[in-house]
């Protein structure tokens, strides 16, 4: 099969679309299909790219106002070009927006099958962002995802959502965990001595530092005597949260196997941002087997079984955030637990089961495609 894979993300960009695409293009090339990615240019230029699974096509692009981090791409031919030369059979839009519509446009002149992911939270964005807009995102994610063969949900949450708001053929994807990366037996106690010397209980937070995030809510963890937060990623509510979060520990970004150490070097790990759609660092967690607090909001309610791998926690409550904590910290038995049910809960969550169970989606739209006679 030959997939173009058209993304508003791709690494070194550190996200949930960035990180999916790779992980989708690494399985593609495993299991012997043909595939390009489409990805905007980076602010730091190509040269990570000659570590890409597969042939990777840069579309010029500008930092986001305000959010330099994330990049939009420009207008280019080079989306159309490299479906219409790579003589594609599907075409995979990862978290479509401004690059991915392009690619969906392309795609139904050339007549090739798309696949849309929907992976981002864009009604949500808008309220924190700008207090309103909800109904115009939905009108946005539905006008977009409409035009697809096929939509394809990381959650029952946002599949929900998806229905609801009328967007039609839409099927369920979870993502995959690297079990062999995050593991519970990469706990470093070296680690550990040097982000608490007096042998706090280790609560951290792994993901982007933006407001949509609301890290702010662990406030009230770091009030807690015997506790040290530590928080893992970048992003420009960091200056903020530096002055929030009091004693607590800033790492910056962390990847590979770094972050691996940092994860099961954790006592518990606290999610707090209530727009996942998935909510990936959730199953590297439990893959690290840590018990995990999360809001009892989005893909978090796929993920956490609460009371057996971790605690669902009212979104946006701090003193419920403080609470779930506290009472895993006074009990090491109760962790254990549910780090190790965490853990044998994502055991079959490998990459290469959902990435087949992808293969089969698309497939099925082939197959469809060809049941419809000729106008």
């Amino acid at each position: 099969m030959r997939v173009v894979i058209v993304t508003e993300s791709f690494p070194p960009d550190v996200n949930g679309v960035a990180h999916c695409a790779l992980q989708t293009a690494r399985h593609l090339v495993d299991r012997g299909h043909e595939c390009v990615v489409v990805a905007p240019a980076t602010a730091a230029g190509h040269a990570a790219d000659a570590s890409a699974p597969c042939p990777l096509v840069r579309v010029p692009s500008l930092p986001l106002p305000g959010y330099p981090q994330v990049r939009v791409a420009l207008p280019s031919r080079r989306v159309a070009a490299a479906i219409a030369e790579h003589r594609a059979d599907v075409v995979h839009l990862a978290g479509p927006f401004v690059l991915g519509v392009r690619g969906m446009a392309a795609a139904a002149r050339l007549g090739v099958p798309a696949v849309a992911v929907y992976q981002t939270d864009l009604a949500g964005y808008a309220r924190t962002y700008m207090g309103a807009g909800e109904a115009a995102a939905w009108r946005r994610i539905r006008s977009v995802h409409a035009a697809a063969d096929l939509t394809l949900a990381p959650s029952s949450s946002a599949l929900r959502d998806l229905t609801e708001h009328g967007v039609p053929r839409v099927g369920l994807w979870p993502r995959g965990v690297d079990t062999v990366r995050f593991r519970p037996d990469r706990r470093d106690e070296e680690l550990r001595r040097g982000l608490a010397p007096n042998g706090e209980l280790i609560v951290g937070y792994v993901g982007r530092l933006a407001p949509e995030k609301q890290v702010e809510l662990l406030s009230g963890v770091c009030a807690l005597e015997g506790v040290r937060v530590v928080v893992v990623g970048d992003g420009p509510s960091r200056p903020g949260l530096e002055q929030a979060l009091p004693g607590a520990v800033f790492l910056g970004r962390r990847t590979g196997e770094e972050l691996a150490r940092v994860f099961a070097s954790l006592d518990v790990f606290v999610h707090t941002g209530p727009f996942e759609t998935f909510c990936q660092t959730v199953q590297e967690a439990m893959a690290s087997g840590v018990p995990v607090v999360a809001p009892a909001a989005g893909g978090p309610l796929d993920l956490v079984a609460h009371g057996s791998t971790g605690l669902l926690v009212p979104p946006r409550d701090p003193a419920a955030v403080r609470d779930a904590v506290w009472s895993l910290s006074a009990d090491p038995a109760l962790r254990a637990a549910y780090g190790a049910a965490g853990r044998a809960k994502v055991e079959g969550r490998t990459w290469a089961a959902v990435g087949d169970r992808l293969i089969g989606y698309y497939r099925d739209v082939l197959a469809s495609r060809r049941a419809v006679p000729a106008a």
